[in-house]
């Protein structure tokens, strides 16, 4: 038995299944929180899950949370489970809150009752700036939220701070800016665009429908961003860092970067949908990492070209491998 072992609660996501490969690679034995599905989605995790181990427990359900830290012993909890698509947050906002917001303080007083000692990490969101009152973002710019997604992140952020001074714990939170890859959930719109794109080359498809493509985000690589949240937790004290890229890109440069790559011509394929607009857009995030950059020696090390051609890239070969293997469809 390894003395470093890890508890990831949204193992199957992206973020996730990013984190479970680093820490493998570190020596860690690594647990993974999974919710009871009559369909199970291992898909980002199939790669490795022989050598994980799954727990079942649900953010809604306090015992199972005690029972999942019991199992695990784990030494570091990685709190990355959440209802997290913004659009979703306004069709289901209660639903959102309870996983996001009130999820976090059950996943905090589980933590308590089973090993005060643990580790936790908390995945708070730039979502939570939305208004933004300064440009840069960082640690100690105002939270103005423009999406339930967004106010239940900013919940969880404070109830982690909370714990944090009230009981001791060495309880962190990372704000992290948009990061992505190729295996963000093809709901996102820097996927969509990547696997529009794909299938446009591969004459799959003719169109790509989007929302505004005006809107400008902070975006680096998740691949990177979960060395981050590790780093985090080897501090010697618990603090709350932003980790972003410090650059901002807009969707519509993200839409001509994946275009040009893939030999296409935009105009002719991007068309402006306004049911894929948001009630509350959020224009201006960008982040300044510099805190991160100076305390804990972080640095992002995929460019934004690299990161848009990285995940073309892979959704061509995916396509590609389906085409000729039916079976995978």
């Amino acid at each position: 038995m390894s003395d470093k072992r890890a508890l990831i609660t949204g193992i199957t996501g992206q973020d996730g299944s990013h984190l479970a490969d680093l820490l493998l690679e570190k020596g860690y034995e690594v647990y993974g929180m999974v919710r009871r599905s009559s369909t199970e989605n291992f898909e980002r995790i199939g790669h490795l899950v022989d050598r994980v181990t799954l727990v079942q427990a649900d953010l809604l359900d306090q015992p199972s949370l005690v029972g999942a830290l019991e199992e695990a012993q784990a030494t570091d909890v990685y709190n990355l489970a959440a209802q997290s698509f913004v659009p979703t947050s306004w069709k289901q906002p209660v639903l959102t809150a309870e996983f996001t917001a009130v999820g976090v303080t059950r996943m905090l007083e589980a933590v308590r009752a089973v090993d005060p000692s643990i580790r936790f990490y908390q995945a708070s969101s730039s979502e939570m700036y939305g208004k933004v009152r300064e440009v840069p973002q960082k640690e100690t710019t105002p939270f103005y939220p423009r999406s339930p997604y967004g106010v239940a992140k900013a919940y969880g952020h404070f109830i982690t701070v909370n714990y944090r001074e009230s009981y001791n714990l060495f309880a962190v939170s990372g704000i992290l800016f948009n990061h992505e890859g190729p295996r963000r959930g093809l709901e996102f719109v820097t996927r969509k665009i990547s696997d529009g794109v794909a299938r446009i080359k591969l004459g799959l498809a003719d169109e790509l429908r989007l929302g505004n493509l005006d809107a400008k985000r902070d975006w680096g690589y998740a691949g990177d961003y979960v060395e981050a949240m590790w780093m985090m937790l080897q501090a010697a004290e618990p603090a709350d860092y932003v980790i972003a890229t410090g650059e901002e890109h807009s969707v519509r440069e993200f839409v001509e970067i994946a275009f040009e790559y893939a030999g296409l011509d935009m105009e002719r394929h991007v068309v402006v949908d306004a049911k894929f607009m948001r009630p509350a857009e959020v224009d201006h995030l960008v982040g300044d990492a510099s805190k991160a950059r100076e305390e804990l020696g972080w640095e992002p090390r995929v460019s934004f070209r690299e990161l848009v051609e990285m995940m073309v890239d892979t959704d061509v070969d995916r396509l590609t491998a389906t085409a000729s293997r039916p079976e995978l469809a």
